[in-house]
Protein backbone atom coordinates (compact mmCIF):
# COMPACT_ATOMS: atom_id res chain seq x y z
CA UNK A 1 0.00 0.00 0.00
CA UNK A 2 1.28 3.92 -0.50
CA UNK A 3 1.63 6.70 1.93
CA UNK A 4 -0.72 9.09 2.75
CA UNK A 5 0.19 12.35 5.16
CA UNK A 6 -1.22 12.51 8.24
CA UNK A 7 -1.04 14.65 11.21
CA UNK A 8 -0.29 14.37 14.42
CA UNK A 9 -0.32 16.13 17.79
CA UNK A 10 1.83 15.45 20.74
CA UNK A 11 2.01 17.63 23.61
CA UNK A 12 0.09 20.59 21.91
CA UNK A 13 2.57 20.10 18.61
CA UNK A 14 1.49 19.29 15.18
CA UNK A 15 4.21 16.60 13.25
CA UNK A 16 3.30 16.31 9.59
CA UNK A 17 4.55 12.96 8.63
CA UNK A 18 4.33 10.74 5.56
CA UNK A 19 3.32 7.40 6.76
CA UNK A 20 2.38 3.44 4.96
CA UNK A 21 -1.56 3.08 5.44
CA UNK A 22 -1.42 0.31 7.19
CA UNK A 23 1.21 1.95 10.21
CA UNK A 24 -1.24 4.75 10.55
CA UNK A 25 -3.57 3.49 13.53
CA UNK A 26 -0.71 2.53 15.67
CA UNK A 27 0.94 5.90 14.79
CA UNK A 28 -2.50 7.08 15.97
CA UNK A 29 -2.62 5.10 18.84
CA UNK A 30 1.08 5.75 20.04
CA UNK A 31 0.11 9.63 19.74
CA UNK A 32 -2.63 8.90 21.78
CA UNK A 33 -0.87 7.25 24.57
CA UNK A 34 1.96 9.47 24.62
CA UNK A 35 -1.02 12.19 25.05
CA UNK A 36 -2.61 10.56 27.58
CA UNK A 37 1.11 9.91 29.58
CA UNK A 38 1.68 13.30 29.22
CA UNK A 39 -1.99 14.21 30.95
CA UNK A 40 -1.59 11.75 33.85
CA UNK A 41 2.20 13.31 34.43
CA UNK A 42 0.79 17.14 34.37
CA UNK A 43 -2.02 15.77 36.79
CA UNK A 44 0.18 13.91 39.48
CA UNK A 45 3.69 16.27 39.36
CA UNK A 46 4.05 19.04 39.87
CA UNK A 47 5.67 19.23 36.31
CA UNK A 48 4.17 21.70 33.82
CA UNK A 49 7.55 22.24 31.12
CA UNK A 50 6.33 19.90 28.08
CA UNK A 51 10.17 19.04 27.56
CA UNK A 52 10.44 17.55 31.31
CA UNK A 53 6.60 15.61 30.25
CA UNK A 54 8.53 14.35 27.14
CA UNK A 55 11.21 13.41 29.17
CA UNK A 56 9.41 11.15 31.67
CA UNK A 57 7.66 9.84 28.87
CA UNK A 58 10.29 8.33 26.52
CA UNK A 59 11.54 7.35 30.10
CA UNK A 60 8.77 5.62 30.67
CA UNK A 61 8.29 3.65 27.27
CA UNK A 62 12.08 3.31 27.09
CA UNK A 63 11.98 0.93 30.34
CA UNK A 64 8.67 -0.74 29.31
CA UNK A 65 10.40 -1.63 26.05
CA UNK A 66 14.06 -2.63 27.50
CA UNK A 67 11.92 -4.72 30.21
CA UNK A 68 9.62 -6.28 27.44
CA UNK A 69 13.29 -7.03 25.58
CA UNK A 70 14.81 -8.82 28.30
CA UNK A 71 11.42 -10.71 29.02
CA UNK A 72 11.59 -12.28 25.59
CA UNK A 73 14.96 -13.18 25.79
CA UNK A 74 14.91 -15.06 29.08
CA UNK A 75 11.37 -17.07 27.39
CA UNK A 76 13.77 -17.74 24.31
CA UNK A 77 16.55 -18.78 26.56
CA UNK A 78 14.39 -21.38 28.26
CA UNK A 79 12.51 -22.63 25.24
CA UNK A 80 16.09 -23.34 23.87
CA UNK A 81 16.96 -25.30 27.33
CA UNK A 82 13.72 -27.30 27.16
CA UNK A 83 14.16 -27.71 23.12
CA UNK A 84 18.04 -29.47 24.34
CA UNK A 85 16.86 -31.21 27.17
CA UNK A 86 13.27 -32.54 24.85
CA UNK A 87 16.37 -33.54 22.29
CA UNK A 88 18.19 -35.22 24.91
CA UNK A 89 15.36 -37.45 25.75
CA UNK A 90 14.81 -38.22 22.20
CA UNK A 91 18.36 -39.19 21.92
CA UNK A 92 18.39 -41.51 24.98
CA UNK A 93 15.49 -43.32 23.92
CA UNK A 94 16.22 -44.13 20.28
CA UNK A 95 19.91 -45.09 21.38
CA UNK A 96 17.89 -47.62 23.85
CA UNK A 97 16.18 -49.14 20.73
Amino acid sequence: MGEISIKINIADRVYPLKVNMEEEEIIRKAARLINDRIKEYQENYAVRDKQDLLSMCVLHYATQTLQSEKKVKNEDAAIVTKTQQLDQLLADFFAEQ
